[in-house]
């Protein structure tokens, strides 16, 4: 059985933040875990406008709290967030994020992240990265 809690994950290098300031994504289940899939509690940042297209994962997202908007680049589609929306990236669809009210977001990648990614000049996350080890 693998037990975490949030706080200590937090203060172990498992709290990532990305370079341009956007979020930050405490990576609670990882690759190495060896789910078949990895788990992040994720907060975006108020006034974060940013694209991203995960080409090597397809990601499901929960929003617990806050507000804000995801839209489909490819047919320019805007969907508001909230608490209790999930929105699924099945398709690797290319998109922005728009948080008007910071948010916290439980989100799920297949396949599972190692640990240290952040995004790269096209939003993705790389295959391979540096694992995180508690």
């Amino acid at each position: 059985m693998i037990v975490r809690d949030l706080e200590t994950a937090s203060a172990t290098g498992r709290k990532i933040v990305s370079p341009d300031g956007n979020w930050d994504s405490v990576r609670m289940l990882l690759k190495d875990d060896n789910m078949g899939f990895s788990f992040h509690i994720t907060t975006i940042y108020e006034g974060a406008d940013f694209g991203m297209h995960y080409q090597n994962h397809l990601e499901s997202v929960y929003c617990m709290s806050g507000e804000g908007e995801v839209e489909t680049v490819a047919d320019g589609k805007k969907y508001p967030i909230k608490a209790g929306t999930l929105y699924i990236l099945d398709k690797n669809d290319k998109h922005i994020l728009r948080a008007t009210r910071e948010m916290k977001m439980a989100c799920v990648f297949n396949p599972p992240l190692h640990g240290t990614e952040v995004h790269n000049k096209e939003g993705a996350y790389e295959l391979e990265a540096d694992t995180v080890t508690d």
